[in-house]
């Protein structure tokens, strides 16, 4: 499938994970691509996989004022045109809330919420023009309550609320504005917690889909949302989830007849 040949999308967070493994997608589809996270050098490895001529490193922090305008300003006037942003660039942690202190707070909520707000404000001019759309990462946990990471899921419950919001606000300008929910994702922010076997078991007595995600599992879906076949869809949160948030939290009677 080419279905992004001759369109221009900015992927945050592409170094690693979910963003790099959705823009090598979406660069396999034919799209001008535009890498960014905080060090050039992780852009510059995954570039190599890329065509020279149709892809663009912006290197900076989504929650640095001013940042996303320059990524915008710098896309279009390499590419002429912003048809799609996947706001993804995002951190995570985990613990008790009483024990979080004000630095980790405020960084939460500069990259995850923040970042978000800015890139999705000044990427909207240029998709106006273009008809394009937003896909926002969320996670599960913007869709309901973990133990022990209420900072993670304030944050990922604010861009779920951002999508919705935003997907009714700019409908009538004809930019589609969605996200993407996953799980439990093997990235290198998930390093080293498939080497708990105690905690995989727990993921896999949950999943329908009996393995965890890979970041291919995520891409599919962002390029999805993306893609002219989701033309009337907008202000979705997607699980991608392998079936987690299908269930209400019961344990499956079946084990214990």
């Amino acid at each position: 499938m080419q279905r992004f040949t001759g369109k221009t999308v900015i992927v945050t967070g592409s170094s690693s994970g979910i963003g790099q493994g959705t823009a090598l997608r979406f660069a396999e589809e034919g799209a001008n691509v535009v890498l960014n996270s905080r060090n050039r050098k992780d852009c510059e490895k995954v570039a190599q996989d890329l065509d020279e001529m149709h892809t663009l490193i912006v290197e900076g922090d989504v929650s640095e004022k001013g940042f996303s305008q320059d990524i915008v300003a710098r896309t279009v006037e390499r590419f002429g045109a912003l048809d799609v942003l996947f706001s993804n660039a995002g951190i995570a942690s985990s613990g008790p809330f009483a024990e979080e202190d004000d630095e980790t707070i405020d960084d939460m909520l500069a990259i995850n919420v923040k970042g978000m707000l800015y890139m999705c404000r000044d990427a909207f001019p240029e998709l106006k023009k273009t008809g394009g759309s937003i896909i926002c990462t969320s996670s599960v946990s913007g869709l309901g309550g973990d133990y022990g990471q209420a900072l993670y899921t304030a944050s990922k419950g604010a861009v779920t609320q951002l999508v919705r919001s935003l997907a009714l606000e700019w409908g009538r300008d004809g930019v589609r504005v969605n996200a993407v929910d996953p799980s439990f994702t093997k990235t290198d922010m998930t390093e080293g917690m498939d080497a708990n076997e105690e905690l995989m078991q727990a993921f896999m007595d949950r999943l329908a889909i009996k393995r965890p995600a890979e970041p291919r599992d995520i891409a599919g879906a962002v390029t999805f949302l993306a893609s002219e076949d989701a033309g009337y869809i907008t202000g979705v949160n997607l699980p991608v989830d392998g079936g987690i948030s299908a269930s209400n939290g019961q344990p499956d009677f079946r084990l214990y007849k």
